[in-house]
């Protein structure tokens, strides 16, 4: 091959993205059994791009997440298929001192339980100042003012005292802020945020979500942003998966989903938003029934139980995940793209 071809034929290779996770299977190992978390999960995400994560609790959302980073209990979850590749690195190849360097530089995470992220036996500046250091080539004063900096970005007020103070002084929404403002302080290359404005009133989160949306277009970062608000997902997010019992039954470009959602799971989601402009004074709606038991999964539709809509087969198979229109996947066996279930009648045509 002539270099001429050599060229064209590097020139033609396919785009990688900065997130690529594949068949991603995630599993706990309790005294009763099995508890299948995550059960083939596969996902693409650019840089600067931001994919939602919607689901109840329980659905798999924050493991998917914690198998990214591999922060999984160690006797007990264990990443058991599948591949995870970021900047082009295979995170399951990483060995310890890797994983550590790659937290906090280059992939920073903020953790739905703020309490829980803060040592309360150091000052809050104190920590600030040696994640900086222990991942940018700065001196500490430098640190401390790019942890103050950071502070005020967050909507802290009197950022330098509270510096000086220890977490259990702050409240849990001020922890939250401080966690928001340790993640945008290295200025990663994507950020997991799970559930990062739930401590929050609704002016402050305004403002965080603000900022991550300044950070991402400043510096091209990723977010993977897992949350049960699904208006935070049409502020912020330009693709969403929804996911239910371990498995995505949905994903798709927000403004498609939030337009034509496909799947029974997705609609219940969707129809249980309040809404101002509903006249009805009776009961929000809800998803009847309860999730399956993650040990019993795999073996037909992990929602078949709760669908007002399943039919036999349903209860025998589990639906493939399928790319029904472009770029809109549905995990669903009456809608496959030759069939479509008709929202509200149950008809299938």
């Amino acid at each position: 091959m002539s270099d001429l071809q050599k060229n064209k034929t590097q020139q033609a290779s396919p785009h990688e993205p900065l997130l690529s996770v594949k068949d991603l299977q995630t599993h706990f190992y309790t005294a009763t059994g099995i508890a299948k978390a995550v059960d083939g999960v596969s996902f693409d995400v650019d840089a600067g791009k931001t994919l939602g994560i919607v689901g109840e609790s329980g659905s798999g959302k924050s493991v998917t997440a914690n198998s990214i980073i591999r922060l999984l209990p160690p006797r007990t979850g264990k990443i058991v298929g599948g591949s995870i590749r970021f900047d082009g690195k295979d995170v399951l190849a990483m060995s310890q001192k890797e994983l550590v360097s790659l937290r906090g530089s280059d992939i920073a995470m903020i953790f739905q339980d703020p309490m829980t992220s803060l040592d309360p036996v150091f000052k809050v500046g104190h920590q600030m100042v040696e994640m900086i250091c222990a991942h940018q080539d700065i001196s500490k004063d430098e640190a401390k003012k790019l942890a103050i900096s950071a502070l005020e970005r967050v909507g802290i007020s009197d950022p330098v005292k509270r510096m000086n103070s220890y977490p259990y002084e702050l409240s849990g929404g001020m922890c939250q802020r401080v966690i928001i403002a340790m993640a945008v302080c290295s200025k990663p290359k994507f950020i997991i945020a799970d559930e990062p404005t739930t401590a929050l009133d609704v002016t402050v989160q305004a403002r965080v979500l603000e900022l991550l949306k300044e950070l991402q277009r400043d510096t091209n970062t990723l977010i993977l942003l897992i949350t049960h608000n699904l208006g935070v997902v049409w502020e912020m997010c330009d693709d969403v998966m929804v996911m239910y019992a371990g498995k995505t039954v949905e994903k798709a470009e927000t403004r498609e989903l939030y337009a034509e959602p496909m799947h029974p799971y997705t609609w219940g989601l969707l129809d249980s938003i309040p809404r101002l402009s509903d006249e009805s004074k009776g009961l929000l709606r809800t998803i009847p029934g309860v999730p399956p038991d993650l040990r019993l999964t795999g073996t037909c539709c992990n929602f078949c139980n709760r669908c007002i809509y399943a039919q036999e087969i349903c209860h025998k198979e589990v639906p493939p995940l399928i790319e029904v229109k472009p770029n809109h996947f549905v995990a669903c066996h009456l809608q496959n793209g030759e069939r479509t279930l008709v929202r509200e009648s149950g008809d299938v045509k």
